[in-house]
């Protein structure tokens, strides 16, 4: 699977989460650059990625800092 994850960077908080199948990569790449060239034309300080993953679960696993804040992750004794 595919996820396209928008964060904002100064509030630390996920705005969006969007999962694509493996055959809509190229759906899922022209929706994020389309976004980031909107996001980057209002002067927004978001982060637009894409990641690859065998199920959202592993992205939050693994990705932790767009699903968590740091006290979250902190009380939970592992690192990011």
């Amino acid at each position: 699977m595919i996820f396209l994850i928008q964060y904002d960077r100064q509030k630390g908080k996920l705005n969006d989460l969007r999962s694509f199948e493996d055959e809509q990569k190229e759906s899922a790449e022209a929706i994020r650059f389309r976004l980031e060239l909107d996001l980057n034309r209002q002067g927004a300080d978001v982060e637009v990625l894409l990641l690859e993953a065998a199920s959202e679960a592993d992205v939050r696993k693994t990705h932790r800092r767009y699903f968590e804040d740091l006290n979250q992750i902190a009380k939970s004794g592992l690192a990011p």
